[in-house]
């Protein structure tokens, strides 16, 4: 262990460090990246210090983080796939070992404070109510204070956030203007002003996730409204355009290879009016919505320099993955209806428009947006092809930097920031710590970069895996398979390529003269393809990659239960406060949910029970003394109210949740065991309620209503005593389980 973990406190002069981590980013869509979309902040931070154009991530979100944190590869530290789904493969925990502690650890240890705001991610399913456990909660893995979210992604509008390991409301609703990137910059700002204050000079990590740009892409409308028109030549010529500015300044080599639009990306031109305009207002809002992200990016670096402490802060931004495609080929008003594999179709789609990126909705952009927001590159997130694994890596330090606005080839990797880190702050990776040894570090620092463009990539050689799609650089070569996954409707339709790993074929490139990896030349060097192939598996072998599988069908033995699993009966009790949904039955295969309640001699009215929003939850309510239900499913609104009002005193209140079996749903609402009314739906009750998390409140509602039909909190106005859910089976059916897992992400 160094000097400095002894001491807790830096030497002198020690750098801040900041790293931020942007979500569903693909390598052309920063302005000092090719973009026409603006991003001031990032590209002053670009003028002012390194952009590296062969820099790599996983592929994925969980994954990539666990990586960056660690300086391991992904499945070495159990992330091979997202945290949600566990397993008892080594690769596939879904838990980074005490054997591989993180950055902020380390730093902690060294004298540094850390704090982490935004998206985690890194917790296993079971692991994330309020029950903990807490030891890969933020605060488990080295950071002393935390604000953001645990899931994949949120709802901009109204969030499940947490502070350290409380869930909280978030500061205002979305009636008065929040956002969730706007509060998480708020955050950053408080936490780092505050720690300077009390102990001035004293370094910090800041570890500032944004749960931009992953969808729901969120925005005021004003910010989308000033790119009215600007996307209205399609994503052909668009991605052209990038193409265009990244070669003239220098972003790409100037012989690079701009890759062709694949078969599966409708040719613009083709588009009928309608599906243009509906597609160019969704990269409206994703370029609004990306212009917003930077501007809070903006403030907290502002804040940085307001403090005095800039020239000394060593500030990383990347991207997780390429850009996300899982909004399918036409895009969605509303995710939770792709996850449930329910396709939206124009003329919906176009009722939706004027509220794109709005409180109504939980969109995502056309996946041709996707394609040419990882110019020049192929395909997007999820593959181990350069377009969902080469991203943005900006690196400022005035102190540290001196080539202020150059280029840096060098080939790179998000295991290689952890060293990085350290070697810039002076602190040794330790061989234990607490009490536990050490596994090796996979990365190698990228400090000799910052002031040498000659310096000699670090490493040579480095596998990818993700979803059963594979990759492999080494000594300049790359050789990539072409796997297709499962798991996301539209690829699994249209996308070509193998579904079956005894067939894969292995593609070659030369990156040394093929930057975007556009020219196969397999054919010419069957021997190098040979050699590589077998290094892969040896790579793979070394880090717990195998088994791998492109759907759950390989893992299913292998899933870990919970150690406490949720229950198929259970109740809630008000005082306890809202109940992370990772605490409560689900509802796929029907239930019955009861409030024991005295209702009020005069206007009665209120919520009962509430949970997710109008994008996918539902809520029983009482409206001028009516009992009325809504449920929310990804197909449609289900509103159902009784037939009589309810009288005063102690009632038995609530619904039956019933799957049809020729499909669809049925909803009956109750009043002490009568049946008052009932609704039908075409479509089956979903999976999971909410992609970014949600609780259940008991005798009010927060955030955003399930139905027009009240506005949060419309606090029940007479006596709840408890809440009763009585659920069915609890086991999702296996070919659901991974397609959900990879829309909450």
């Amino acid at each position: 262990m160094s000097a400095n973990a002894h001491s807790r406190k830096a030497p002198e002069g020690s750098p801040n460090v900041v790293v931020i981590v942007l979500d569903d980013l693909g390598f052309g869509q920063f302005g000092c990246y090719g973009s026409d979309i603006e991003t001031p902040n990032i590209d002053k931070l670009a003028q002012g210090g390194l952009r590296y154009n062969r820099f790599h991530v996983t592929a994925l979100c969980s994954p990539t983080r666990a990586a960056l944190l660690t300086g391991r590869n992904h499945h070495a530290v159990g992330m091979g796939f997202l945290a949600d789904i566990p397993t008892s493969d080594p690769g596939y925990t879904a838990k980074i070992p005490p054997e591989a502690a993180t950055v902020p650890r380390i730093l902690r240890d060294a004298g540094w404070n850390t704090m982490a705001v935004g998206k985690w991610h890194l917790l296993p399913s079971g692991e994330r109510s309020s029950a903990g456990p807490y030891d890969r909660w933020p605060s488990g893995l080295g950071f002393e204070k935390y604000y953001g979210f645990l899931r994949g992604d949120a709802n901009h509008w109204a969030p499940e956030l947490v502070r350290d390991n409380s869930y909280v409301d978030p500061p205002s609703g979305p009636e008065d203007g929040y956002h969730l990137t706007e509060d998480l910059a708020d955050e950053a700002i408080r936490m780092v002003v505050n720690q300077q204050e009390s102990a001035p000079g004293k370094p910090f990590f800041l570890y500032f996730a944004t749960g931009a740009m992953h969808a729901p892409h969120h925005v005021e409308r004003k910010w989308a409204d000033d790119y009215a028109g600007q996307f209205d030549l399609g994503w052909d010529r668009w991605r052209q355009n990038v193409f265009e500015r990244q070669v003239a300044e220098g972003i790409v080599p100037a012989d690079t290879i701009l890759t062709e639009r694949p078969s599966w990306v409708p040719d613009w031109e083709q588009l009928t009016s309608d599906e243009r305009r509906l597609y160019s207002r969704m990269h409206e809002v994703y370029a609004g919505f990306l212009t917003h992200t930077d501007a809070q990016i903006g403030r907290v670096v502002d804040s940085l320099e307001e403090l005095g402490i800039l020239d000394n802060t060593l500030i990383f931004v990347m991207s997780d993955n390429g850009a996300s495609a899982e909004g399918g080929v036409a895009g969605t008003s509303n995710e939770h209806r792709f996850t449930h594999r329910i396709h939206d179709n124009i003329e919906e789609s176009l009722d939706q428009l004027e509220d794109w990126g709005g409180i109504h909705g939980y969109p995502h952009y056309a996946w041709g947006w996707a394609w040419a927001g990882n110019t020049p590159f192929q395909l997007w997130k999820r593959y181990t092809w350069l377009g969902g694994t080469r991203v943005p890596m900006i690196a400022h330090w005035p102190k540290g930097i001196s080539a202020a606005g150059a280029v840096r080839g060098q080939f790179a990797h998000v295991i290689d920031v952890f060293p990085t880190i350290l070697e810039a702050c002076g602190v040794t990776a330790p061989d234990t710590v607490g009490g536990v040894a050490q596994q090796s570090v996979d990365g190698a620092s990228l400090l000799s970069t910052f002031s040498d463009a000659s310096a000699p990539d670090p490493r040579t050689v480095q596998y990818f895996e993700m979803l059963g799609s594979r990759s492999i650089v080494a000594d300049g070569w790359k050789a990539t398979t072409n796997h297709v996954s499962m798991g996301v409707m539209d690829e699994e339709l249209l996308m070509e390529g193998s579904r079956d790993f005894d067939n894969d074929r292995w593609s070659l490139f030369n990156l040394e003269s093929d930057f975007s990896e556009a020219n196969d030349v397999a054919d010419e060097f069957p021997d190098v393809v040979a050699k590589l192939e077998q290094l892969w598996f040896t790579e793979a072998e070394r880090n717990n990659v195998t088994p791998i599988a492109d759907n759950l069908r390989g893992r299913t033995a292998s899933i870990v239960p919970r150690d406490y699993p949720v229950g198929s009966d259970i109740t809630l009790y008000p005082k306890g406060g809202p109940v992370s949904d990772e605490a409560i039955p689900r509802l796929f295969a029907g239930g019955r949910i009861t409030a024991d309640v005295d209702v009020a001699a005069e206007n009665p009215e209120g919520v009962l029970f509430a949970l997710g929003d109008w994008t996918g939850g539902f809520a029983a309510y009482v409206c001028d003394g009516v009992l009325t239900v809504t449920v929310a499913t990804p197909g449609g609104e289900i509103l159902l109210s009784a037939d009589r009002k309810l009288t005063s005193g102690r009632h038995q209140l609530g619904c039956v949740l019933s799957p049809v079996p020729e499909g669809g749903a049925r909803v009956q609402i109750f009043v002490d065991g009568n049946i008052v009314g009932t609704g039908h739906s075409d479509h089956s009750l979903p999976h999971a309620w909410q992609h970014g998390g949600t609780s259940m409140t008991l005798g009010y509602d927060r955030g955003l209503p399930v139905s027009n039909s009240y506005r949060p909190p419309f606090a029940w106005n007479g006596v709840l005593h408890q809440v009763r859910i009585e659920a069915g089976t609890q086991i999702i059916p296996e070919k659901d389980v991974i397609r959900i897992a990879l829309q909450v992400e």
